[in-house]
């Protein structure tokens, strides 16, 4: 069974940081592109953030470059974004999210994801 377990949401203030985490089971993680999304109140989810499975190659949204650093530890399933410079506009629940097969490059749309992450909820105050 996948599990992919998101961590480190919160409270910030803006100009503050954040760094999120996702935990994966049940799936070759070290095999996979994975990614970040997020869906703020009343609006569609939205691509974040995206790595390769090796890590070395990484994609952003035009929102967060330069903000957001994406990156994976393999040797512990784990995925994560750090997020600096927070904006109020970043306020959304944020998702993890997994190809679903390792031949899978996933684009920015939702739909070419296999797996989700029930999300953590960013809040940034100003």
């Amino acid at each position: 069974q996948v599990q992919l377990v998101e961590s480190g949401g919160g409270l910030v203030q803006t100009g503050g940081s954040l760094r999120l985490s996702c935990a994966a089971s049940g799936l070759s993680f070290s095999s996979l592109f994975m990614g970040w999304f997020r869906q703020a109140p009343g609006k569609e989810r939205e691509f974040v953030s995206r790595i390769s499975w090796s890590g070395g190659s990484t994609y952003y949204a035009a929102s967060v470059k330069g903000r957001f650093t994406i990156s994976r530890d393999n040797a512990k399933n784990t995925l994560y974004l750090q997020m600096n410079g927070l904006k109020s506009e970043d306020t959304a629940v944020y998702y993890c999210a997994a190809a679903r097969f390792s031949s899978i490059v996933p684009t920015e749309q939702s739909a070419s994801w296999g797996y989700w992450g029930q999300g953590t909820q960013v809040t940034v105050s100003s």
